[in-house]
């Protein structure tokens, strides 16, 4: 089988999507689609005052997503996108641009991802940290992908994850 054409960094905040994704990108010769700048204002806003986002929030901003992974599909190029992708639903919604997205789920513990929360400036507080890990849905069996140890060094979770990329 030949190596996936588009891949979603996924997990919850503080996992390094957008550290992996970037190297993972230029690993695979493809382009970096950084998630957070497809946030509308208002879900900015709303995170930054420590509002999780519901259904109705992820929508647009994952048809969005969506829609960048169908361009850069059809300009016969690959991508690597860091997106939360949290739940099922959420994937199944990046999947409209693109039906055979592989998903590297980052993988970490509370501890280790509110430390690295508390040591960068970012939009999401900590405060919502909780919220994120209650609404993480692990991959299904059906879904392409695989789950990244991300309690490592970045190289370490680089190498496991490209590992996994070519291995599918």
């Amino acid at each position: 089988m030949s190596q996936p054409r588009h891949l979603v960094v996924m997990g919850v905040t503080a996992t390094g999507k957008t550290t992996v994704g970037r190297a993972l990108a230029e690993a695979i010769g493809g382009l970096f689609v950084e998630g957070d700048t497809f946030h509308p204002p208002a879900n900015i806003e709303k995170m930054s005052a420590g509002i999780p986002l519901d259904d109705d929030d992820r929508r647009p901003w994952l048809r969005a997503l969506a829609h960048e992974i169908a361009r850069v599909d059809a300009a016969g190029e690959l991508s690597v996108t860091a997106c939360s992708a949290l739940r099922r639903p959420y994937r199944d919604w990046l999947r409209e641009g693109y039906a055979g997205l592989f998903f590297v789920h980052l993988d970490s513990t509370f501890d280790v991802l509110l430390d690295r929360m508390k040591r960068r400036t970012h939009f999401m507080p900590p405060s919502l940290l909780q919220s994120q890990l209650d609404t993480l849905e692990p991959l299904e069996p059906d879904e392409a992908g695989a789950v990244i140890d991300d309690n490592q060094t970045v190289d370490a979770v680089f190498a496991d994850a490209l590992a996994a990329v070519r291995a599918a």
